[in-house]
């Protein structure tokens, strides 16, 4: 009829009517989420133009991607505790059957499916950038649903994110390294500032929660400090660095400054949350809206490549992610663990970090082709760790009422 702008319009309003209206259903309310980021990434495929520039600001510039990428880091870290480190002693065998799942397993399954589907260079170096990251908060809140051992959940998670630095880069150089250029040294920097930098100033935060008065005016003193030493890089502190050091020393340097940022941060942030006591609260759905953020930019900016390979990739996504769970679960259980620690594990290893994926691809400036992967993979693995955690979670039920069923008749 000549309308051409009405199914774009249509598209996009009926995506978000649907994710607004998942909300008000206590059976579906839980993929909610997922639903606005399939609602991104209709926007970005419709209106790819409107999410790569505004105005002056390009959406795609990598110091913008950065500071959304360490807000979403920053917002899954509140939900992390120092007492998490605390399980190590409980939970050895776990923690490592759990770590050497995690980095073995997927970033092979996303290697040998780059040679199974023909995709270009980049687009294959995305996929295995998913399998090479660890795990996120995501998989601790479907082990919580499953009724799986948590305590093991949290505890691997911890640990995966502080191995990253190293693993990551590792798997990226060892199997990707002949399809796009690998820097080892410039990745782990990265996610040092993509992940740990945050992750830091919360668990920051979570320790002046229980520090007595007298640590806290130190720690309250020291960030003084360092914020003046902030200040000061700008207004030539830098351009002394600069002239004095060499580029490797600069590096080195540069991530200094991102922790003493971190002190700054998270002993500010501690503060803010005294006056306006919801703050940790709100931080969730930051993190939330951060996803939907590069997912929409990621989108808009591989709109071509998506419409090119978009069945093969999500069919990619599929596999990968079933395969995650499927030796998950099973290698955990040859190697020992319990069914609940098993199922745990399977989450663990089946659903990704897409945030810490689309922050990377993002620092190598190839949001459109590297950053494709976990803008497919991620809304699949929220579907299916839900799915899969609910599933569980009524099995424990009828498993556990098996068992009180078995000690009443036993029971004079």
């Amino acid at each position: 009829m000549g309308f051409t702008d009405v199914w774009k319009i249509s598209a996009v309003a009926c995506s978000g009517a649907f994710s607004v209206g998942l909300g008000a259903s206590k059976r579906f309310g839980g993929y909610q989420y997922t639903a606005w980021i399939v609602t991104a990434v209709v926007a970005g495929m419709v209106y790819p133009n409107a999410f790569l520039q505004w105005g002056e600001i390009d959406l795609r510039n990598k110091w913008l991607i950065l500071i959304v990428v360490q807000a979403v880091m920053f917002g899954m870290g509140i939900q992390m505790s120092l007492r998490d480190f605390s399980n190590l002693a409980s939970t050895g065998k776990g923690v490592l059957v759990g770590l050497l799942s995690q980095f073995s397993i997927m970033p092979l399954v996303g290697f040998l499916l780059t040679k199974l589907f023909d995709f270009d260079p980049e687009i294959a170096a995305g996929i295995i950038l998913m399998g090479a990251c660890s795990s996120g908060l995501a998989s601790n809140v479907m082990v919580y649903l499953a009724r799986a051992n948590l305590v093991l959940s949290v505890t691997v998670t911890a640990m995966a994110t502080m191995l990253a630095p190293l693993m990551t880069p590792f798997w990226m150089k060892t199997l990707a390294g002949t399809l796009i250029d690998i820097k080892f040294l410039d990745m782990m920097f990265n996610i040092i500032k993509i992940v740990l930098v945050p992750i830091g100033a919360a668990l920051l935060h979570d320790y002046l929660k229980m520090a007595g008065k007298g640590m806290k005016n130190r720690i309250y003193v020291l960030a003084t400090l360092f914020l003046v030493y902030l200040l000061a890089l700008p207004l030539g502190l830098w351009q002394v660095f600069v002239d004095m050091f060499p580029a490797e020393t600069l590096q080195s340097v540069e991530i200094l400054s991102f922790f003493v940022g971190a002190v700054v941060f998270g002993a500010g942030y501690h503060l803010c949350t005294r006056q306006f006591k919801n703050l940790d609260k709100l931080m969730p759905y930051i993190s939330m809206f951060g996803i939907v953020y590069f997912t929409t930019v990621t989108t808009a900016a591989g709109r071509d490549n998506l419409l090119q390979v978009g069945g093969l990739l999500f069919m990619a996504s599929v596999i990968h992610n079933g395969l995650g769970y499927f030796f998950g679960y099973w290698f955990s259980r040859l190697l020992g663990l319990g069914i609940p620690s098993a199922r745990a594990m399977a989450l663990e290893v089946g659903l990704q970090n897409g945030g810490m994926a689309s922050g990377l691809a993002g620092s190598m400036g190839k949001l459109g082709t590297v950053g494709l992967a976990p803008a497919v993979f991620s809304p699949w693995m929220n579907i299916t760790g839900s799915i899969l955690a609910n599933y569980w979670r009524k099995k424990s039920m009828k498993e556990n009422a098996g068992i009180g069923k078995f000690k009443g008749n036993d029971t004079p």
